[in-house]
């Protein structure tokens, strides 16, 4: 059973940049897909990118194509999600999650971390 822990939240201006981490204990992450997925308040989580467990095949909503990259360092047994040019409307709680298949779909996801606050002022 991995478990989770992102890091790297805060306050940034509305065309910052914020690097956000995911640490796995207890499994390797390689193993896993890794999400990541954010709630903002009064609205349900959606997903944001993932990463494949094998091919690193990545998935992005539309929203965050050519300003979000997720990415992994298998040594570090960690997930990484680089947001620049961010928007107001990026402000949310992120969650990294793992899954064993490859999908965008919150429910079918088994392990997620605590989540970190992003707050974007414009």
């Amino acid at each position: 059973q991995v478990q989770l822990v992102e890091s790297g939240g805060g306050l940034v201006q509305a065309g910052g940049s914020l690097r956000l981490s995911c640490a796995a204990s207890g499994d390797t992450l390689s193993s896993y897909t890794t999400g990541w997925f954010r709630q903002a308040p009064g609205k349900e989580r959606e997903f944001v990118a993932a990463i494949s467990r094998r091919s690193g095949l990545t998935s992005y909503r539309d929203s965050v194509k050519g300003r979000f990259t997720i990415s992994r360092d298998n040594a570090k047994n960690m997930v990484y999600l680089q947001m620049n040019s961010l928007k107001a409307e990026d402000t949310a709680v992120y969650y990294c999650a793992a899954d064993r298949g490859f999908t965008t779909i919150s429910n079918t996801y088994d392990y997620w971390g605590q989540g970190t606050q992003v707050t974007v002022s414009s």
